[in-house]
């Protein structure tokens, strides 16, 4: 099912921010696609998710 896949790919890189904090841009660009895919499949996306995703614009925005 695509709904496990995608909770499965998320908790991956979760995972993986947490072992590699620094890379902060390779993962937002990761969760974005992860959201984009939900959003086309018509799933409810995550709040933690979005929320997660939103304070890792704005770091990148000021850091630009």
């Amino acid at each position: 099912m695509a709904f496990d896949r995608l909770k499965t790919e998320i908790s991956m890189l979760l995972t993986q921010m947490e072992n590699q904090p620094g890379d902060k841009y390779e993962v937002h660009e990761m969760i974005l696609e992860k959201l984009n895919e939900m959003r086309g499949f018509g799933l409810p996306l995550p709040d933690d998710l979005v929320e997660l995703e939103a304070k890792l614009s704005k770091e990148i925005a000021k850091d630009q």
